[in-house]
């Protein structure tokens, strides 16, 4: 939030970033806004990108399952809809995609963000079981 006068004239100014449900293309979050704040200026900045969500049941995604456990690890699904260049690359090239990582993604791009050493550890054998395993795979089961 910023504000400010000119001794003339006052104004104020308000930058919002947001992470949107897959169901509202951003076009459509910037014209609500527009009709929920009668007489400012609503101005896009950046690049909205629209979210995208991954289908939960593919090879790419058991493969992933399977390579976690193998690695030790307990997998969860967390519902994140912004923030990974999976939102632009996905849709684009058509493929199964997946956004993996350590950490506590509660905590992703914010002061707190950390990651244990064990969890790295972890994490870089959870990928290698599953690109192993997918590397076996016949081109077509991807």
């Amino acid at each position: 939030m910023d504000s400010g006068s000119d001794g003339f004239e006052q104004w104020a100014r308000l930058s919002i970033g947001a992470r949107l449900p897959v169901d509202l293309p951003p076009a459509d979050w910037y014209a609500k806004l527009a009709e929920l704040t009668p007489g400012a200026q609503v101005e896009q900045r950046g690049f909205a990108v629209p979210a995208w969500a991954c289908e939960k049941n593919s090879v790419l995604v058991r493969v992933m399952l399977s390579g976690i456990r193998a690695a030790g690890g307990t997998p969860n699904f967390v519902y994140k809809t912004g923030t990974a260049d999976l939102n632009i690359v996905a849709p684009v090239w058509h493929c199964p995609a997946v956004v993996y990582g350590p950490g506590d993604s509660a905590l992703d791009h914010t002061p707190n963000e950390h990651i244990e050493i064990e969890e790295y550890i972890k994490a870089v054998q959870a990928l290698t079981n599953a690109l192993n395993t997918l590397a076996t795979l016949p081109t077509q089961a991807v």
